[in-house]
Order: structure tokens, then sequence, then C-alpha cells
């Protein structure tokens, strides 16, 4: 990915190697490393509110507690032990362990495009996950987890590259000090989101006009705004996933999508004043692009399969059409 973002992200990382000549060490690899995944943690941001939209308000946080820990578990137990060793001995499947973490992102995002054209995803009448149970609830949980593993892969990855030269314990305790800024910056912002309607009825309920202004804005335009994250974070899971495997392929040797994609970006970058961002935004719109292509190919493949296999998504959805059932004989008992 060149210009725009990156651009400002390699200027950045720059600074920060020569901040590095002069103070603590760790300190500068830390900011050079959470600046370079900068990126992703934006795409992180925007894809992790949907796990929680149309849960119960006195759900959402225990929820999000619940992802943010998964989350921190995912980077410095599983993740990190795991980057260091692969980077010590077989650095090579790095651009593998990539790209199968593209396909899903790419799976993922096209699967709900999919599903959105042929009139959603979810059947019409189902309700939040909280209201169907406890059981339905950690399925959400796990399938944001499951997602911000494949992103919080990316993320330590960008970061342990940028630090690859320092020795072995240096490298794990930027990771670390990484790990915990970005996943509190992320998670602290998607509380943020997700409460800003509670947020409004408590301005609501103040004795200043204008505040009370203010929290019926929030209030009325919170639906539109995470129905908008949604989206946001179904083009995120396309746009990272299209990366990664445009990347992976060019650093496997296939350079031809590479080199497509930065021809694209050349007509624009000369513009004054926009150039990178213009640039910027042809790259992104191409891996948007790739990464449903892809994403497409493997539903094509997986979704039958899905539809079959004792722990395939027709399980999960007799399973909830199960409970319902339950839930409907209960209360009519009642």
């Amino acid at each position: 990915m060149s210009g725009g973002l990156v651009a400002l992200l390699d200027d950045v990382a720059a600074l920060a190697r020569i901040a590095a000549a002069s103070v603590d060490d760790v300190a500068a690899g830390a900011a050079k490393a959470g600046a370079k995944a900068a990126g992703v943690v934006i795409d992180d941001a925007a894809v992790t509110p949907q796990y929680v939209s149309g849960a119960d308000p006195a759900r959402e946080l225990p929820m999000i507690k619940k992802i943010f820990w998964g989350s921190i578990r995912n980077k410095l137990l599983i993740i990190l032990p795991a980057l260091l060793l692969i980077s010590a001995f077989v650095p090579g499947i790095i651009p593998f362990i990539l790209m199968l973490g593209g396909t899903y992102l790419c799976y993922e995002g096209a699967e709900k495009v999919w599903h959105k054209f042929r009139g959603g995803h979810h059947d019409a009448g189902e309700a939040p996950a909280v209201e169907r149970g406890h059981d339905a609830e950690a399925k959400v949980v796990k399938g944001a987890i499951t997602t911000d593993f494949i992103l919080s892969c990316e993320i330590m990855v960008i970061s342990m590259n940028e630090v690859a030269t320092e020795s072995i314990w240096v490298r794990a305790f930027i990771l670390v000090l990484v790990a915990f800024a970005i996943t509190v910056l992320v998670y602290g912002a998607v509380a943020l989101i997700v409460k800003m309607d509670d947020i409004g009825l408590h301005l609501m309920d103040k004795d200043s006009s204008r505040s009370k202004r203010i929290g019926e804005l929030l209030v009325r335009g919170m639906p539109a705004v995470l129905a908008a994250i949604t989206f946001v974070g179904t083009i995120a899971m396309l746009w990272v996933g299209g990366h990664i495997m445009l990347q992976g392929a060019h650093d496997l040797g296939w350079h031809a999508p590479y080199d497509l994609v930065h021809a694209l970006e050349h007509p624009v970058e000369s513009v004054p004043a926009v150039g990178g961002l213009l640039a910027w935004l042809v790259n992104t719109l191409c891996s948007a692009v790739l990464g449903l292509a892809w994403g497409l190919v493997v539903l094509a493949v997986v979704g039958p399969l899905m539809k079959v296999l004792p722990f395939g998504k027709a399980k999960e959805a007799k399973d909830g059409h199960d409970a319902a059932g339950r839930r409907q004989s209960e209360n009519h008992q009642g």
C-alpha cells in the first residue's frame, strides 16, 4: 500500500528511528511499531461494533469486555509467542500465515455481502443474541474474538517487522506494549460508539436546552451510525483481506496484481495537495474488490460444505430455531 496514510505512517516510523538513536530504544520501537500498524487498527475498530449491534444495552459493555480480554489473550498468549518462535526459526512461513488470515477475512466479508443482496444474513424476526440466551451471546463473542484474532495477527506481524533488528527480548517487550496500547485504543473506541445512545438519553435529562438537543440528535442518529459502522466493518474485512492477499502474492513472486494496482495509482499521485490520498483510495478500492472476488470464490467452495458439516452454520441455524421453539413453548406454558 503506497501513498496517503501509509506514506504518513512511513514518515512516523522514520522519525521513530531517528529518535531511537537518542532516547530509550523500547519506547521508540513501540512508537514505530504502533505507527505502522495504525491502518489495521482502524479496520479493527470498524469491524468490532457490528458484533454487539442489536444486543440489549445492559449486555453491550459486558460483551465488549469479554472481547477485549479475548483480544489480549489472542495477542499475548498465542500470537506473540508464535511469532517470536517463527521469526527465529522459520520466518519464511509468515507470508502464508498472513494469506490464510486474509482468506478468512475475504470469506467473512464476501459472505455478508452475498447474504445482504439475497435478502439478509439473519432471519428477519431473529432476536438479539442476548435475548436468545447465554449460548447465543457466547457464540457472538466467540465470533468477534475469532475475527479479532485475524486482525491481531496482522497488527502484530506488521509491528514485529518494524522492530525486526532488535534483540528477541526487546522485540517481545515492544510487542507487549503495542498489544496493550492498541487493544485499549480499539475497544475504548468501540465502547464509546455503542454507548453513544445511552449518553444521548442522559443528556436529554439535563435542564439545558442545548444538552437536550444534542442528546436527541445522538439518540435519533445512533441507529444510522451503527448501520454505517456495520457497513464499514464489512468493507474493512474485504479491504484488509484483499490487501493481505495482494501483498502476499507479491512477496511469493506473483507480481502482476500488485504491479497493476500501483499502475492504477500513478495517474492520481500527481494531483496537487490530494495526490497521496487519492492514490491510497485507489489502492484501498482495488484491495476491497480483490478481497470480494477472492471471498466469493472461497464462499462458493466452502459454503456448500458449511451446510452439511456437523460444525457448520446449518447446525448453528438449527440450534437457533430449536432454542426459539423451546422459548415459545415455555412462554406458552407460562
